[in-house]
């Protein structure tokens, strides 16, 4: 199927939205046809100005013959929801006297220096400046704060804002981290209890569901997008992440860098993934990042999401698909052909081999190999399956 990608901008001091699509001469006469869309020599690109522009107009107009990329449109919503978020979150500041600010940046330096990921570092920030404009209502010095209080904040935030299990750890770390790491106080002081987390089983689809969706996506860069996350079993970020010379060709190999916990890795490359990536960069001309939007600039999490899901629903997928269900498909299907475990384990980057032995509960041929004491017995007596309930009453 053909393809669209809506990109925001501005012309003439005035936002617009972008068309961008490889030449089709289809899709040009096409496009001609819609009220407003202009051509912009200088933008080398058909637009429309935003205020004239109706999504869901242009998107009933193209969908049977095209696929329609708006991602990089919500983006751009979405940026505007986080920047009045980022204010939101600048109260927090104004609220804390200057005592507690430079506390705050003291707090943050640390962890910058332990090098933690800017994504810990903003969790833990906003974490810490709640407990902070707590502590203002105590009238007590931070470091002072004994374990009691601690508990009795973290009661309180726990009813008024009903957290996850992970979010509500991720408090307890963010204010152990200033008291142990910080001001260096015994750990064992503060020793919190923690939310316990459901213990939820991985969601897979099977090798057969798996080859249908590859087979019913014809979009080049889709089908390697989805043949990625599988065959080697990576993370979103880190498919996002991918630079053209992380592949190895030679060795079948993948490079993953600073994949979670900031750690690099190698997983494998499958054979038949080879002339799919030869084709896509032949076509595609890949400029840095190995899968890269019409900006040459990283391909969005939202996309891939909306790719797979697309996907999923054509081969008819009943339960909700994402990137990670791929990469749980892969590890269960390694597990499956009898792939040591701990190979899994560096293949997929678990710290802990408890973390990939999850993929034992779902692995269905497992379960298959797995014998029910009742067949033993009816084995063993040499009962026939259908006399089977009139014989066990009769040997009991």
């Amino acid at each position: 199927m053909k393809s669209l990608q809506l990109l925001p901008g501005t012309h003439r001091q005035k936002e617009i939205v972008k068309v961008h699509f490889p030449y089709d001469l289809q899709l040009m006469v096409k496009l001609k046809k819609q009220k407003g869309v202009r051509w912009s020599q200088n933008l080398k690109s058909w637009y429309f100005f935003k205020e004239d522009f109706r999504l869901n107009t242009f998107y009933n107009y193209f969908k049977s013959i095209a696929f329609i990329d708006y991602s990089a449109l919500k983006q751009k919503t979405k940026a505007k929801a986080v920047k009045g978020y980022h204010k939101a979150k600048k109260n927090i500041s104004v609220t804390l006297s200057d005592k507690y600010k430079k506390l705050l940046n003291t707090y943050l330096n640390k962890i910058r220096l332990k090098n933690y990921s800017p994504h810990t570092l903003k969790m833990y920030k906003n974490c810490f400046s709640l407990f902070l404009i707590y502590c203002t209502t105590l009238k007590k010095e931070v470091a002072t704060v004994g374990k009691k209080e601690i508990e009795d904040f973290m009661l309180r935030w726990k009813q008024k804002k009903n957290p996850s299990a992970s979010y509500q750890n991720q408090m307890i770390n963010a204010i152990k981290f200033y008291y142990e790491q910080v001001l260096e106080n015994n750990r064992e002081v503060y020793n919190f209890t923690r939310a316990k987390k459901p213990k939820q089983l991985p969601k897979v689809i099977s090798e057969e569901q798996v080859f249908s969706m590859l087979k019913s996506i014809s979009n080049l860069k889709h089908k390697l997008i989805v043949s990625l996350l599988y065959s080697s079993g990576l993370r979103m970020n880190e498919l996002l992440s991918l630079r053209i010379k992380d592949i190895d060709f030679q060795e079948n190999t993948i490079l993953i860098r600073k994949g979670k916990g900031n750690k690099d890795r190698i997983s494998v490359l499958a054979d038949s993934m080879m002339p799919l990536i030869e084709q896509y960069k032949a076509e595609n001309k890949p400029n840095y990042w190995l899968i890269e939007n019409g900006q040459r600039k990283k391909y969005s999490a939202s996309s891939v999401n909306a790719v797979i899901k697309r996907a999923g629903k054509r081969v008819g997928v009943l339960q909700e698909i994402s990137a990670h269900t791929l990469r749980h498909s892969f590890a269960t299907h390694l597990l499956e052909q009898g792939t040591d475990l701990r190979y899994i384990q560096k293949l997929l980057g678990h710290n802990n081999v408890k973390t990939t032995e999850r993929y034992t509960y779902v692995s269905k041929k497992h379960l298959q190999n797995i014998k029910s004491p009742l067949d033993r017995i009816v084995e063993r007596k040499k009962l026939k399956i259908n006399k089977l309930n009139k014989s066990i009453v009769k040997n009991i």
